[in-house]
């Protein structure tokens, strides 16, 4: 086992995760700077707690995670809450991003079937499944729809994590193979469009229209949920060893992590744009990172050198978590850029998404003590 393992007292970690949960909740946007003012005078808070978009979805997901190793009553409780209120206050429109937190429910009513979680699973499921749903590109690509614009004919790398998740797993759920297929479908043709054959990582976007992948951007974050996503799916889906499906998505999986090893910066961060080393050390992105490493060795998808490599992130995102459980060095949201600078500019600020992928990070490193 890799010495950090031995260096950091596992009480250390566990009350690094209770940190960051509360931050989480109680996280707010006080200037409003960070509010999606839609067109239709609709005001929407990516930041707090109390609102509907993937960064909620991550941070349920992340708190999921944690909740099954530990049983963490705290998190289970704020999982269930968040539903209810969100329920009571009524759904948003759908998009690509507001479908994340749909796994989480999926998993929650594994546990605990509540007949009133159902009707939700089915409807949105079948948003992205119908013909007159979610629209598709060229090839059958989910149209990476969000609250403010449509960007018809561009997919883009978030997709897998926040709609391609949840419907494989609402898939088996409800008994739905197509879903399940479909789920796959996606992330082939995402493969086809987004992987960089010279790097094995991923570009942000394609757009069908232009025929271009906009800045060729090897963006951080957009890499890290294909970190975390292709092992989830393979779980998900209990791939057998020698299915077709499953070794090409660790082929792709190890091509990215082969170039992360190589791109790694000394505190154990990655740059918001990997190969440009010009460019801020982002800690989200690494906490992504470190859990999809650490869970693909765990899981036998990656050779176990790298788990080096996952274990330095945890250091680096550790070293950034702050006294009042705010992962420091987050960047906000990130829209698709055209330029290299675009992303470079984007503003750093504690974001919800910034707690809940360390929290996930640090629970995936809590195996490492077994």
């Amino acid at each position: 086992m890799a010495a950090l393992t031995h260096n950091v007292p596992r009480a250390d970690v566990t009350a690094a995760i209770a940190k960051l949960m509360d931050n989480l909740v109680n996280i707010k946007d006080e200037t409003g700077e960070f509010l999606l003012r839609l067109e239709d005078g609709r005001v929407i808070d990516t930041k707090g707690w109390a609102g509907w978009e993937w960064t909620h979805g991550v941070g349920l997901f992340g708190m999921w995670r944690y909740y099954e190793q530990t049983g963490d009553a705290g998190a289970l409780a704020i999982i269930k809450q968040w539903f209810e209120d969100r329920f009571a206050e009524g759904t948003p429109t759908k998009n690509i991003n507001t479908v994340a937190p749909f796994i989480t429910l999926a998993y929650l009513y594994e546990r605990e079937p509540d007949p009133r979680y159902i009707p939700y699973l089915d409807t949105w499921a079948e948003w992205l499944m119908a013909p007159d749903g979610l629209p598709k590109t060229e090839e059958g690509g989910f149209q990476h729809i969000v609250y403010n614009d449509e960007n018809p004919g561009e997919m883009w790398d978030d997709t897998l994590m926040m709609s391609v998740l949840p419907l494989a797993k609402i898939g088996l759920l409800l008994n739905r193979p197509h879903y399940v297929e479909e789920a796959k479908r996606q992330f082939l043709v995402h493969i086809k469009y987004l992987f960089d054959k010279k790097t094995g990582l991923w570009f942000h976007g394609w757009d069908f229209n232009g025929r271009h992948n906009f800045a060729e951007a090897l963006w951080a974050r957009g890499n890290c949920w294909v970190t975390i996503a292709i092992p989830e799916i393979i779980e998900i889906l209990d791939l057998p060893v020698g299915d077709a499906f499953r070794t090409f998505l660790i082929d792709t999986l190890a091509a990215q992590v082969k170039t992360l090893a190589e791109t790694q910066d000394e505190s154990g961060l990655w740059h918001t744009l990997v190969m440009d080393p010009a460019s801020y050390l982002e800690a989200s992105a690494t906490a992504g990172f470190a859990y999809g490493i650490l869970k693909g060795v765990r899981k036998g998808y990656l050779p176990r050198h790298y788990e080096a490599v996952g274990i330095k992130a945890v250091q680096g995102v550790l070293a950034n978590i702050d006294e009042a459980g705010e992962l420091k060095q987050v960047s906000f949201g990130t829209a698709m850029g055209d330029t290299q600078q675009f992303y470079k500019d984007i503003a750093l600020t504690s974001m919800p998404y910034g707690q809940s992928l360390a929290m996930v990070a640090l629970a995936e490193f809590l195996r490492t003590y077994i």
